[in-house]
């Protein structure tokens, strides 16, 4: 039988081996800012995943979005080298500069990031920052690129969910620097860059326009949740499936129609 879309990633399905949550074990357990975000959104796939070992499908990589996040780490890492900001950030008068740092380059990698032990749980929380940009008070600005193309104004408010996920997103990163010993401000910043299709040719190349929006976070519900994630993974069965969630709907549907 062939199926296209997800599916041509099924060979990625079988059951994990490993990063299995063990409440046996004093090893500390690993907790990326990206499962504790779908613990949030659904604390059975969560559970699936860390303590059951069976993944969501991994669809493709956004790889234009990973070129963009590349070259504006670029532009960025040539102003931090010189310990000047960036144009847009006068353009958008923050007064901040790059943040130098020798972990830098550590806490940009998905696969350490920034981190921090929270001994109540023995769970190592994770997050890899984009960027983090410095006042003249010494108090360190988490910064996180995004790419789109969009003909509307981008409205970080608007209560669309992916949107609500980009600020937990922020506030985690928030919350593990301060844990790391840093002050960290409340406000933190997008930068944006939006991909212009009223353009009359393509001509190989895409224009962007570039913005910043500012996000004043608040990362007093993290510890909460860290502890609630870890709650449900010491659960003997899993949790119930959460009615918004599409995987669940998608397997309640499969069951539905007699497939097991």
């Amino acid at each position: 039988m062939v199926c296209s879309g997800y599916c041509f990633y099924s060979k990625h399905m079988t059951k994990r081996s490993k990063n299995i949550f063990d409440p046996g074990s004093p090893e500390p357990f690993k907790l990326s800012r990206t499962r504790l975000e779908r613990f949030l959104k659904c604390p059975c796939c969560f559970y699936l995943d860390r303590k059951l070992g069976v993944d969501q499908v991994k669809g493709p990589a956004f790889s234009l979005n990973s070129a963009t996040d590349t070259l504006l780490k670029k532009e960025f890492d040539v102003c931090r080298a010189k310990g000047k900001p960036h144009p847009l950030m006068k353009k958008y008068k923050i007064d901040a500069v790059p943040f130098q740092h020798e972990n830098m380059d550590v806490w940009r990698e998905n696969f350490t990031g920034v981190q921090y032990l929270h001994e109540p749980t023995n769970l190592l929380v994770t997050g890899a920052v984009d960027d983090i940009w410095v006042d003249p008070k010494g108090k360190l600005l988490v910064v996180d690129y995004k790419s789109t193309s969009t003909t509307k104004e981008i409205d970080i408010n608007d209560g669309t969910p992916w949107k609500e996920a980009y600020k937990r997103q922020m506030e985690i990163y928030q919350w593990l620097l301060e844990k790391n010993g840093f002050d960290v401000s409340a406000t933190g910043y997008w930068v944006y860059v939006n991909a212009d299709t009223g353009q009359a040719r393509f001509d190989g190349k895409l224009v962007f326009e570039e913005q910043i929006i500012a996000h004043k976070g608040d990362r007093s519900w993290v510890e909460q949740a860290i502890v609630d994630a870890h709650t449900c993974l010491r659960k003997k069965k899993a949790p119930k499936p959460s009615k918004d969630c599409e995987w669940c709907t998608y397997r309640a549907a499969v069951r539905g129609v007699g497939v097991e």
